[in-house]
Parts: C-alpha cells; sequence; structure tokens
C-alpha cells in the first residue's frame, strides 16, 4: 500500500530539527475572515482567539480539542451535545448531528464547501485538528451564507491566525498500535502581512480490540485486521491586512491519506478492501474590504481536489484482485475517482440602514465527479448550483435582535455520461427558503433564543445515477429533501465561572431519500418517500467545584418517528447520549482529566440492534518547564467491547503519549 509521495519528504523537511513538545492550550488565534456566524458582526472585534456560538454546544475550541486528546474532527465534534459517530459500509467514521447525517450537515472549512461532491460523504478520520483553531457547528438554524444543502445544520472547521511576530508549537507522539504522529504550527505577524504555515504526519500500524472480542472467521482479535492509516497534510496561508478593515487571504492545503479497510466481523458480509490513497487538495482566496463606514464586501473563490483509489481483493492476504461478484469494486479490482469543485461567493454587508445589519450574498458551485476502472472512464457527472440569498439582522432593543434570512437555489445537471445503463439528463430544480431567529442577550442571564428555519438538500450525484455495485436502479428525476427546524435555548452563566445551556428541537423533514426495494426484480431505488419528525432535548453545565477541580457534562435525549412507514425503523443513531468530566488541577504544573461516555441502543437496520456501551478516558499532564508539556493516557479505560456499526468493532483500551512545546 505504498505510495511514495512528494509531500513525505516535504512533512519531513518541515518537521527536521525541531525540538519536543507543545502547550495543551495553544491553537493560534480565530481566523474570523474563515467564521459563519447569524449573530455575529464583523464590524465589531472580539477578544483575539475567541468565538461566541449562535445556539447551544456550537463550538469546539482548541484548548479543548488538546485537553480531550481529540486529534480527528469526527471524535472533536464528538465532545458537543447532538453530536453522535457512527461508521458506514466503507468502515468510515460519520457524523449525525440531531439525526441529519453528514450529507444533511455539510463540511466546510473557512466558510469553503469540502464535501465529497459524488456522493456528499466524509471520512472524519481524515481530517486532523492538527492546524484547526476551533470548529463550528450550526444546528437546524444556520446562516444563509453556507448555502444550500444545509438541511440540518453544518458543521465549519476555522483554521488559525497568527498574531504575534512568531509563534507555533511543535507535537510528537506515541500511541497503541505502533501509532508515531508529528506535527508543527509557525506562523508571524507583521502587521500589514501574515503567514501561517503547518505540517502533520500519523502513521498506524493497526488498532486493537478489546480482550472481551469474540473471534470470528474474518476476524480473530487483538490487532484489527487491514486497520493501518496513513495521514499527511501541510497548509500554508498568506494574508496581507493594509488597514483596520481589510484583510486579503490566500490559503493551500495538501493532504494524503492511505488506509485499510477492516473486514467486516460478519462473514456473509467481509469486504476485503485497501485505499492506496486517498487525498484531497485546496486552493481559496477571501478577502474582505470596507466600502466607507457603512458597507463591506467579502469575496470567496476556492477550488478542491479529491483523488481516491480502492481496491478490491479475494481474501484476507491482499494479494489478488477480485474483480468480480460481491465485494468487487469493477473488472479490473481497482476503481478510482477524480472530483472537483469550483467556486465562489460575493457578500455585500451594509449598515446604512438604522438598528439594520444586511447581508446580501450571491453564490456558485459546480461539481464535477469522474471514475475508471483502470479500463475506461465509467462515470462522468457535472452539476451546477446558484444561490441567493439575504440575511438581516434587526436590532430590536439592547441585547435583542431579530434575524431574517431568504435564500432561492437552482441546481442543473451540466453533464451525465456513464459507460453503462446510461440516464437522460434531468430537468433543472429550484428551492427557496426562509428563516427567522430572535436571540435575546441579557447581562447577568446570558442568550435565550427562539429560531425556525426551513432548509433544502438536493439529492446528490450518487443519489440520481448510481447502480450501488449493480444492486440498484438509477433515479435522475430525485427531488431535493426538505426541512423545518424549529428550536428554544438557553446558553449563559447561571453563576461566577458556571457555563449552562439547555435547547429543545423540533424537526419535520419531507421528501427523505430513502430506499425503495424490488423495483425492478430485486433491484432496489432510491426515491423522494420519506417522511420524518425529529425531536429532542440537550442539556450542559460546567463549573468549577473549589480551586482544583472542575466537573461538567452534558446529555441529549434524541426521537425519530417516522411518520411516512412506522413499520420502518431509522437507524445509526442512538436516542440517549450522555457525557461527563472532571478537570483536576493540584498545581500549576499538573493538570489530569477523567471523561466518561455513554450512548444507548441504537438500531443497525431493520432487524440488528446494537448495544449501549460506557466508555471512559483519562489523561495526565506535566508541565516540565515553561510551554514544554508532557502528557500520557488511556483511551476505553475499562476495555469495552462496542460497535457503532455491525460488524466493525470499535478500539479496546489504548495508550498515548504526546510531547508538546510552544513558542
Amino acid at each position: 500500500m505504498v505510495r511514495h509521495r512528494p509531500l513525505e519528504q516535504a512533512v519531513g523537511l518541515a518537521l527536521l530539527g525541531l525540538t519536543l513538545g507543545a502547550q495543551a492550550d495553544t491553537g493560534g488565534s480565530v481566523y474570523e475572515l474563515g467564521t459563519v456566524s447569524v449573530t455575529a458582526s464583523s464590524f465589531e472585534t472580539e477578544e483575539l482567539g475567541e468565538l461566541g456560538g449562535d445556539q447551544v454546544a456550537s463550538v469546539v475550541t482548541h484548548e479543548e480539542m488538546a485537553r480531550y486528546n481529540r486529534t480527528d474532527v469526527g471524535d472533536a465534534l464528538d465532545l458537543l451535545s447532538g453530536v453522535t459517530l457512527s461508521n458506514n459500509s466503507r468502515n468510515e467514521k460519520t457524523v449525525y448531528v440531531r439525526g441529519f447525517d453528514v450529507r444533511q450537515v455539510p463540511l466546510f472549512i473557512d466558510g469553503i464547501p469540502v464535501y465529497v461532491p459524488y456522493d456528499g460523504y466524509i471520512d472524519f478520520n481524515r481530517f486532523t485538528t492538527a492546524d484547526i483553531s476551533a470548529v463550528q457547528v450550526a444546528k437546524g438554524f444556520s446562516s444563509v451564507a453556507y448555502g444550500t444543502n444545509a438541511l440540518g445544520g453544518a458543521i465549519n472547521l476555522i483554521t488559525r491566525k497568527p498574531q504575534e511576530a512568531l509563534e507555533g508549537d511543535v507535537t510528537l507522539g506515541l500511541a497503541d498500535g505502533h501509532e508515531r504522529s508529528a506535527k508543527v504550527n509557525v506562523g508571524s505577524n507583521q502587521g500589514a502581512w501574515y503567514v501561517q504555515a503547518g505540517a502533520s504526519w500519523l502513521d498506524s500500524d493497526h488498532f486493537r480490540l478489546s480482550s472481551d472480542f469474540d473471534a470470528t472467521p474474518t476476524e480473530n482479535g487483538g490487532a484489527r485486521d487491514n486497520s493501518s492509516r496513513r495521514d499527511e497534510k501541510v497548509s500554508l496561508k498568506v494574508g496581507l491586512t493594509p488597514n483596520a478593515t481589510d484583510e486579503y487571504a490566500l490559503s493551500y492545503y495538501r493532504q494524503n491519506g492511505e488506509k485499510g479497510q477492516p473486514p467486516s466481523t460478519d462473514p456473509d458480509f467481509a469486504r476485503y478492501w485497501q485505499w492506496p490513497y486517498w487525498d484531497s487538495e485546496g486552493l481559496y482566496f477571501i478577502s474582505r474590504t470596507a466600502l466607507g463606514d457603512q458597507e463591506a464586501i467579502r469575496f470567496r473563490l476556492y477550488q478542491t481536489e479529491y483523488d481516491n483509489e480502492v481496491r478490491s481483493y479475494t481474501d484476507d492476504t491482499y494479494g489478488t484482485l477480485k474483480t468480480s461478484g460481491r465485494g468487487s469494486v469493477g473488472p479490473a479490482g481497482r476503481s478510482r475517482y477524480d472530483d472537483r469543485i469550483r467556486g465562489g461567493s460575493i457578500e455585500l454587508e451594509s449598515r446604512r440602514f438604522d438598528r439594520h445589519h444586511l447581508r446580501l450574498i450571491a453564490q456558485l458551485k459546480q461539481d464535477q465527479h469522474k471514475a475508471d476502472d483502470t479500463f475506461e472512464t465509467t462515470e462522468h457527472f457535472e452539476d451546477t448550483l446558484i444561490t441567493w440569498s439575504a440575511e438581516d439582522n434587526i436590532a430590536l432593543a439592547e441585547g435583542l435582535i431579530l434575524s431574517l434570512g431568504v435564500a432561492y437555489s437552482e441546481l442543473e445537471a451540466d453533464k451525465v455520461d456513464k459507460a453503462s445503463d446510461p440516464v437522460p439528463k434531468p430537468d433543472g430544480q429550484s428551492a427557496t427558503n426562509a428563516q427567522a431567529g430572535l436571540f435575546w442577550d441579557l447581562e447577568g442571564v446570558g442568550r435565550l433564543y427562539a429560531t425556525v428555519a426551513g432548509k433544502t438538500r438536493f439529492p446528490t450525484l450518487k443519489d440520481r445515477y448510481s447502480l450501488r455495485l449493480g444492486t440498484a436502479v438509477p433515479n435522475p428525476d430525485l427531488e431535493a429533501e426538505r426541512s423545518i427546524n424549529y428550536e428554544l435555548g438557553y446558553k449563559g452563566e447561571p453563576w461566577p465561572g458556571a457555563r449552562a445551556e439547555a435547547a429543545v428541537f423540533l424537526s419535520d423533514v419531507t421528501d427523505l431519500i430513502q430506499r425503495v426495494d424490488d423495483v425492478e426484480g430485486d433491484k432496489y431505488q432510491m426515491q423522494n418517500v420519506g417522511e420524518v419528525r425529529i425531536t429532542g432535548l440537550e442539556l450542559g453545565l460546567t463549573a468549577p467545584v473549589g480551586r482544583h477541580w472542575e466537573l461538567g457534562g452534558n446529555l441529549t435525549l434524541l426521537d425519530r418517528e417516522n411518520r411516512s412507514d412506522p413499520d420502518t425503523r431509522l437507524t445509526g443513531v442512538p436516542e440517549r447520549k450522555l457525557t461527563a468530566h472532571a478537570l483536576f488541577r493540584p498545581t500549576d504544573r499538573w493538570e489530569a482529566v477523567l471523561s466518561l461516555q455513554y450512548e444507548d441502543e441504537r438500531w443497525e437496520s431493520q432487524t440488528e440492534r446494537l448495544d449501549g456501551f460506557v466508555t471512559a478516558d483519562v489523561k495526565l499532564g506535566y508541565e516540565a518547564v515553561s510551554n514544554l508539556v508532557i502528557e500520557a493516557g488511556l483511551t476505553n479505560l475499562a476495555d469495552a467491547d462496542y460497535e457503532l456499526a455491525d460488524g466493525f468493532p470499535n478500539p479496546g483500551r489504548m495508550w498515548f503519549v504526546n510531547t508538546r512545546y510552544r513558542f
């Protein structure tokens, strides 16, 4: 599976000669141009490094990611209430937000869409937190600046921006499964310009299964078969700040990955696949220019590329390619994807009208997907999505804001080419959405809010055209899914040092795209047949206890009702999730963290239900000298044997050691 690339040398050179260490609470300042908020204003200056959230449990800071050793974005998101993790059939880490999957809650970096155009999915294992300053999560009610497809919200990864003339951090780590990792971030702000660079590398041979795992014909326990991974990333941002109001930044990143795909522990469903490369590359420009005292204009231009290959093998020796039958990806035993996103947006914001903060936004995004089996191009699809939107925050009184938004979108299929089973090019489709939110910030109380949002998700290329390895019938005339999301919430400081949050929410989803069986013989088809109601509650509380302790936790209760077909279960998400943590600082140099997580049972299929589980993680950190921190810990302390998807057990007890240095 080794694939030599220039990136390996780039990462090695970037790390060469750097000393051990980092400081757990450093992440650089939040890159304001990369944020996407509803009630936040770019005309107002927050304290450096701070990022407010519009809603309950809507931000994960770099400090929290470091404290709980969350090295990938999926695990970082799992700290929040309303968020649960799962695995899909490719054993990729996926995320659900209040029951909506990642196709309905898309991923962005600095407001730039980064989800794979073909199917809308992302493997969250591939996105590390090494160069991330914060993660924003919008739930239900989200800014119209995210565009269409934010049916249940959006996830935005915010990169770093330096504040000092020279700043940075370096981290080296070792972990169970022969895992080695290294990362470095270096930045400089010279007033009129700044530069931020980063590099990270992770190589793991396997992860270890719980000692309670019962061996099967396709997995004997211990080191998980075919679970190796290698991820490398470099990033660079160059910005100009000619005055106090204007900023222009060009950002680039390159991410290379290769991974094994562990076979299902159920022999009837085992597939022997490997991914010799899973690469992405992005270049984007973001700017903000003041047009006098009352207006400003923002531009976003971007291109993102995704290239990956999967190979199917006949058995667990991974020596002979499988070219036909169940588990084969094609006649060559190889399938390669070449996907592209190109687009941009222009945003005019104005405070010309008293008590109004108005934004007018025009967006264009082009998706392209090409696939081949090494013999010929098997698919070539292209879409164009155009969105016009407006958002107005109206100051009704001191601390009281009414936020109104409206968006109109058009999706046009530009190219539909298939080497087999050709399908006609569908007609274009459109959607209109509107939303309203009332946000009341009371001094000494916190924020109270009520929101309602109509949202849309257009079907992906895969939804419309895929044969699903010969098991499905394409449906190019699929229409958009629609939802109306309601929420009441509170977040504030009930007593000094404490942070409390509470929200109740309801979403009505119609035209949900679901599988309909036996439409042609034993083949199924994706159709707009679903109606689902999602209701839930989120609670959170964190508070200091004495001088040395902090205790906290959050609770999620979720109910999903299949209103169109009550006899068909909705799968993949537990109804209850509870997290708790205890933080102990006996001195300024020592810190100990214990975190617990409970998740209820979840239905995996119409007949298979996965057991609930409890996990515990512990970490001890020591600042040996100024800015040099050494930490060690255990994940899944009790070695629980559990699954997030049937046939794909999670790691058992694993150890890790990190050394971090900040300069």
